[in-house]
């Protein structure tokens, strides 16, 4: 009988529950807030991709210490969102505004060097609705907002205990912080 019970728990697919070949297969949700990172601080930087459209251009290492900057930002408050149930619907959130952000400032033909600082973030993160009646606009929303936003949603989350969960979001806010303080220091301490 107690064979029979065995075999039954097995089949119905609550076994998965217990295995620990499920906590091997999902990612840390480390490898996705640097992941969500990098793709907000590099894919949707307006003045990356504008330097290197311009062929000799010396704003390259500017661009990259913005990149770097904003990546760390966003993994700063990834991390200190990084629970279980905050983690997929902020890193959408940050996907999202990124993308609003970089579409509105490319579609705007926004100078990224002073223009950029006297704009309102109003401005930023809502198009105007002469933006709207372009399909540039919509389809690089999707592109840098949808297509990661899916994944994210796809993507499986390890399910950490408390006190290691906590100690790994300790660890990413100080490495993003870091990474913040050192690449703000390159670009607004004058290095670059």
């Amino acid at each position: 009988m107690r064979g029979m019970a065995l075999k039954l728990f097995r089949s119905t697919g609550y076994s998965s529950i217990l295995s620990p070949g499920e906590t091997r297969v999902a990612m840390h949700p480390g490898w996705l807030i640097l992941f969500t990172s990098l793709w907000v601080g590099f894919a949707c930087n307006v003045l990356l991709w504008r330097e290197l459209r311009v062929q000799g251009s010396t704003g390259l290492a500017q661009a990259f210490a913005m990149g770097a900057f904003t990546a760390a930002a966003c993994g700063a408050v990834l991390s200190l969102l990084g629970w279980r149930k905050t983690l997929k619907p902020a890193a959408t959130l940050l996907l999202f505004v990124a993308a609003l952000v970089a579409s509105n400032t490319w579609g705007q033909a926004v100078p990224l060097d002073g223009g950029l600082a006297a704009m309102r973030p109003s401005s930023l993160l809502l198009p105007s609705w002469t933006s709207l009646l372009h399909w540039q606009a919509w389809a690089t929303v999707a592109g840098l907002a949808l297509v990661p936003a899916v994944w994210v949603s796809k993507t499986q989350v390890r399910r950490l205990p408390g006190q290691h969960q906590l100690s790994v979001n300790v660890t990413g806010i100080l490495a993003a912080g870091a990474v913040l303080a050192l690449s703000g220091f390159a670009l607004f301490g004058g290095l670059i």
